[in-house]
């Protein structure tokens, strides 16, 4: 017979897997705390006991998020033979992770909490650092390119990287709203039409 009492076990980090959708799916302020443990499986007092708090499990959420999610995106940036191939990569893998059957569609660190109130502002803030790290992300790759002659000295760097971020932050929402991963790579197309344009001299 079990220790009456006695917390009940469960695997820690599936459980945060199931979190991060959640999150994801329904955002900060929309996944509630029985939203939460009916999804991880376990009931409030484990999830304040190994997590924290909601805000401390979001945090871990988005961190693994990162991790999962985000690699396949920044590879195709980072073992692009030049700039160009590496913005296109950026985005064609964009449009195949933001529509995956079985995932939540979009990016969890565009959608899951954009306007601050008392109690979100300081996850407001940790997000738009996080989105700042991909602004920063393709600027570094960019400079490479610079650098390297690949591209010219006078181009605005980051500005490019703005606008691409921005196209990227679009697709997110074009996914939460049902587009296929045919319609945003369109939009990748589209938006790589501009690169010529972007980049001469």
């Amino acid at each position: 017979m079990a220790e009456r009492g006695r917390p009940r076990s469960f695997d820690r980090q599936q459980a945060l897997t199931r979190a991060m959708e959640v999150f994801w799916a329904k955002g900060y302020e929309g996944a509630s705390i029985s939203d939460l443990t009916a999804a991880m499986g376990i009931g409030s007092p484990s999830l304040y006991a190994a997590f924290g708090s909601k805000e401390a499990l979001f945090r871990e959420a988005v961190e693994l998020y990162g991790r999962t999610e985000g690699p396949e995106i920044w590879d195709a940036v980072e073992n692009a033979p030049d700039a160009r191939a590496a913005v296109a990569g950026f985005l064609t893998a964009t449009a195949h992770i933001f529509s995956r059957p079985g995932k939540p569609r979009g990016c969890m660190v565009v959608l899951s909490q954009l306007n601050a109130t008392e109690a979100s502002a300081s996850v407001c803030a940790a997000l738009r650092e996080n989105r700042a790290q991909g602004q920063s992300g393709l600027e570094t790759r960019l400079r490479r390119a610079v650098a390297a002659g690949e591209l010219p000295a006078s181009i605005d760097v980051g500005a490019i990287a703005a606008f691409y971020l921005t196209v990227q932050q679009g697709m997110s929402i074009q996914a939460r709203d049902g587009a296929s991963e045919d319609k945003l790579l369109d939009i990748a197309r589209g938006a790589m039409a501009a690169w010529e344009p972007l980049t001469a001299p």
